[in-house]
């Protein structure tokens, strides 16, 4: 057993008695994981842009990104405070602030519910209060349902446990309309089909430090094959809803034809990992970080022509 696994997540080892005003900072502001938010507001404001249908108010669109941030970041601290145990297992989160020590487990609660608090009001009074009820939701979502009920009982945990990630778009609409139409609905189930095919590549890569916490990653409780299976299953469906917008009326010729190309390489990568899992290929060449890594550009660039598309109408 490693030293990271043998100290009692949250204890401060001796080396950090002296914890540097700098590290501190750095060490609350991943707390947050801030990378994953940047994609969450990548998805949050091109989806107001189509919601104004041009240039949305700048100011709305700032407030609407500082509760994002504010709201994902107190449900990211409230994970990693639940999953501090299973954190300390595992190569990968081996070095979070709770588990380094670099935060205690009591600086995190209360950060994470300053933060939820926080959003919260600020999303009330500052944007709207159908906005500030779903941030809320999302949160309660993603630390209940999917931290401490899913994601250590179940192999399914990604996919309703991405429920949360997906509410960024109706946030987004919400914020310009205060309310909530088939068009959000439609991004919240491209981002629902895309989150299992997007995750399960990285889990079949990390699959052992899983296995070792005994979280129930797909790859850990079912081979290669069927997980890539599934990946395409997810795939084929998320590229078809993505086309909806147009038929629907809420984009034109621009998003249609960038969400059918982008759909197409994604396909093809989808299909060109399950190849490689039925052929039996293991280890590195099985490449499946290449999907995951696709999956980042992907979404990127759909919803950049979200935003794009209602300038070309």
């Amino acid at each position: 057993m490693t030293a990271v696994e043998s100290r009692p997540a949250g204890v401060l080892p001796e080396s950090l008695g002296h914890r540097p005003f700098g590290a501190r900072v750095k060490a609350f502001v991943a707390l947050t994981k801030p990378r994953i938010i940047e994609l969450l507001l990548m998805t949050t404001v091109p989806v107001m842009f189509l919601a104004a249908q041009g240039v949305p108010d700048l100011w709305l669109v700032l407030a609407t990104c500082i509760g994002g941030y504010l709201s994902a970041g107190g449900a990211g601290a409230y994970n990693m405070y639940i999953d501090r145990d299973i954190d300390a297992l595992m190569d990968r989160t081996a070095q979070r602030p709770l588990v380094t020590g670099m935060v205690s487990p009591r600086e995190c609660l209360v950060f994470a519910t300053a933060l939820t608090v926080g959003s919260t009001l600020w999303f009330w009074y500052l944007v709207n209060p159908l906005s500030a009820m779903l941030s809320l939701g999302a949160n309660a979502f993603y630390v209940v349902i999917y931290t401490m009920l899913l994601k250590r009982r179940t192999a399914q945990n990604i996919v309703w446990g991405g429920i949360a990630g997906c509410m960024p778009v109706i946030i987004g609409w919400s914020a310009v309309t205060e309310s909530v139409s088939w068009a959000p609905v439609v991004l919240f189930l491209v981002m629902f089909f895309w989150t299992p095919p997007h995750y399960w590549p990285l889990s079949m890569k990390v699959k052992d430090d899983y296995e070792r916490a005994g979280v129930p990653m797909l790859p850990v409780t079912a081979g290669n094959k069927a997980v890539a299976r599934q990946i395409v299953l997810y795939s084929w469906v998320m590229v078809a809803v993505s086309l909806l917008l147009q038929p629907l009326g809420y984009t034109g010729w621009f998003y249609t034809i960038v969400a059918a190309v982008l759909g197409g390489m994604w396909l093809k990568e989808a299909h060109a990992l399950q190849g490689r899992a039925k052929a039996g290929i293991t280890g590195a060449k099985l490449k499946e970080m290449r999907l995951f890594h696709w999956s980042i550009t992907y979404v990127s660039l759909l919803f950049a022509a979200v935003a794009v598309d209602p300038f070309l109408r």
